[in-house]
């Protein structure tokens, strides 16, 4: 029996049918990703700017509320790479409260996007723009981590390049303790994995650095206090003055949560034999995880796709494992926060440099720079724009310029050629008439796909350029797609072969394409209203007995 559209969104029962088969597999792989998803929390937070506390409660909080409302059954929330780049220049304009705000009315969107079952079309995004934004946004936290791991403080302004090369300015070369650290913690993720999978290479490489500095005393900045507990909640507060501001990173928030946390759940489905998510649902856990997270003071969240295939490789089947994680993560907090503040930040900046690096599919940019030169424009511009602007932009970028290549693609498919002249069952004329219609300069041309804004002005200049002809033929029966442009161009073409003596003929019109020439005055332009003929042979018919008529002087 089918559920009811609004109950499909809501928890059920169903959601943990397979638990008393499945629970060890939830429980090892709830506690497996805890462990992953540690070090990038506190690294998350500390870079966003609202400091490490933000990033873990986002992790306990969004992990909790979106495994229990979101549309995938393994799918892990928390704080990521890319909200981060989104969140820095509000933190940096307005302050945290900001950013609660944010997080607050992007859950609010992302809710509503979910109710309006609006889930279906976050998949209509090109490739290539995916892929150039990832790009885009792992240079954005490579860029980020610069000043942390040089150990120098942050310069002041907003664009992330900028600021980097600042801090490198800065440093020059004077303590290469803070960047050794960095190396190390690169070293241990990079090789702890070959020697086995399973290993959370993150967090040794943590702990192997946090130990090497208290071991040596060496002088690094730490995280800082942490509380040993998650905060009380309490309504997100902001001066109504400066709520138009944050527009653009709300719409930002919304957008980037959608996206990730949908391409995340697909792919998800495609590595496990849990249930298919259900991208409406996704976006209404997503929007209340973001509205949980801003009343704890946390940062916005969404679907992350490492924490996620962790979780299916660890031998997640239901969403048990997300919330066993996100009590984890709190069970940890309250036991060892005083061991989580000597954190160094050096520390914390390797650790997402290098996932900075395994954010871009390497092997699958060099397909699409190597498949055409639109996909490869598409994919750069967008990664540019990323980088230059924001993701708001670099995405509205990304898909007009995605939507011109495909406008002119169709347009490029669109043919416009000279009639081969045969009857209407497909054999060819008799050649005694074939003839005829020759010496008579009667020709035909038959127009294949689409007239429209792309190609109009490209047909319009070829046939402006016919000579030596009484009578054109345009037939117009396979044509595909008509717009008011091409319609538009369709009457000035009619008008300039008529000043020049030639006759127009229009021949087998779809219906819905007539009512649109009508409704446009093209067919105004016909000097009679019986040069719109249902069939070539009729209108092949008709030009002869013009030019027999014009050669005796009667009228068309």
């Amino acid at each position: 029996m089918r559920r009811p559209a609004v109950r499909r969104l809501l928890p059920s029962r169903r959601d943990y049918r397979d638990l008393s088969r499945s629970w060890p597999g939830d429980l090892l792989a709830g506690v497996t990703v805890a462990i992953v998803a540690l070090p990038l929390a506190l690294a998350f937070g500390v870079t966003s700017g609202l400091g490490a506390e933000a990033g873990i409660v986002t992790a306990i909080v969004a992990g909790i509320v979106a495994g229990v409302f979101g549309g995938s059954h393994v799918q892990v929330s928390g704080p990521t790479g890319a909200m981060t780049v989104v969140l820095v220049p509000v933190v940096a304009s307005v302050g945290p409260g900001g950013v609660l705000v944010v997080a607050l009315a992007a859950g609010l969107l992302l809710v509503a996007a979910g109710t309006l079952r609006l889930g279906r079309y976050a998949g209509i995004l090109p490739w290539p723009v995916i892929e150039g934004f990832t790009l885009g946004i792992a240079l954005l936290i490579f860029l980020q981590q610069v000043p942390a791991a040089l150990g120098v403080p942050k310069p002041d302004g907003e664009n992330t390049a900028l600021v980097a090369a600042a801090a490198l300015g800065d440093w020059a070369g004077r303590d290469w303790t803070t960047l050794a650290l960095v190396a190390l913690v690169a070293g241990l993720m990079t090789g702890l994995p070959r020697l086995h999978r399973a290993l959370p290479a993150s967090l040794f490489a943590v702990a192997a650095a946090t130990a090497l500095v208290e071991l040596t005393g060496l002088g690094v900045a730490h995280i800082g206090h942490i509380p040993s507990g998650l905060p009380a909640p309490a309504l997100p507060s902001l001066s109504p003055d400066e709520l138009p501001g944050l527009l653009s990173a709300i719409v930002a928030v919304a957008a980037l949560a959608a996206i990730e946390s949908l391409l995340s759940a697909k792919v998800a489905d495609g590595m496990g034999d849990a249930e298919p998510h259900d991208p409406d649902r996704e976006l209404v856990g997503q929007g209340l995880a973001n509205v949980a997270v801003s009343f704890f003071g946390g940062m916005p969240a969404t679907g992350a796709i490492a924490r996620t295939a962790v979780n299916v490789r660890s031998g997640a089947r239901t969403r048990a494992a997300t919330i066993v994680h996100g009590v984890v993560l709190a069970a940890i907090v309250l036991a060892f926060a005083p061991l989580i503040e000597r954190i160094p930040l050096g520390a914390l900046a390797g650790v997402l440099m290098v996932t900075a690096v395994r954010m871009v599919e390497f092997g699958t940019v060099a397909r699409i720079v190597r498949s055409t030169r639109g996909d490869a424009a598409l994919l750069l511009t967008t990664a540019a724009a990323t980088v230059v602007f924001d993701l708001v932009i670099a995405v509205g970028v990304g898909v007009a310029l995605a939507a011109a290549l495909a406008l002119r693609a169709v347009a490029d498919s669109s043919t416009f050629d000279r009639e081969q002249l045969a009857a209407a069952d497909g054999e060819a004329i008799d050649p005694a008439l074939e003839h005829a219609l020759l010496q008579e300069h009667i020709v035909a041309y038959r127009l294949d796909g689409a007239l429209f804004f792309g190609a109009a002005q490209r047909f319009l200049l070829e046939l402006t350029e016919v000579t030596d002809v009484n009578v054109v033929i345009l037939r117009l029966g396979r044509l595909r797609v008509l717009d008011s442009t091409g319609a538009q161009a369709l009457g000035d073409l009619i008008d300039h072969l008529q000043r020049r003596g030639i006759t127009v003929l229009l021949a087998s019109l779809r219906p819905e394409h007539q009512r649109l020439l009508q409704r446009t005055g093209t067919l105004d332009q016909l000097v009679h209203e019986n040069h719109v003929l249902p069939t070539l042979d009729q209108a092949l018919a008709h030009a002869h007995r013009h030019v027999e008529r014009d050669r005796v002087g009667q009228p068309a």
